[in-house]
């Protein structure tokens, strides 16, 4: 039984990373990855490093998306979200 809402992992985002600095067109990208090419947008938009003081260092950096995914995901839990409801567990 597949994934019914897949993320996608670091492995994923590795690659992303590494054919973005080669120029890699992303409809070649999301195909290699088999997913649409309106993820990998949404997943650059969404995990771009931007730095004001260092400009040189904007970018998209897998583990740096990585964590950024993990920290969104965390904000969600509901053990998180709801103190009493882990309190009563």
């Amino acid at each position: 039984m597949g994934r019914c809402y897949p993320h996608l992992s670091l492995e994923d985002r590795r690659k992303l990373a590494k054919w973005r600095e080669a120029r890699m067109p992303i409809s070649e990208i999301a195909d290699r990855l088999g997913r649409a090419p309106s993820t990998i947008y949404r997943e650059l938009k969404r995990n771009f490093f931007d730095d004001k003081e260092l400009p040189e260092l904007n970018g998209y950096y897998a583990l740096n998306a990585q964590d950024m995914y993990e920290k969104r995901r965390a904000i969600h839990r509901k053990m998180i979200v709801h103190p009493e409801l882990k309190a009563a567990v």
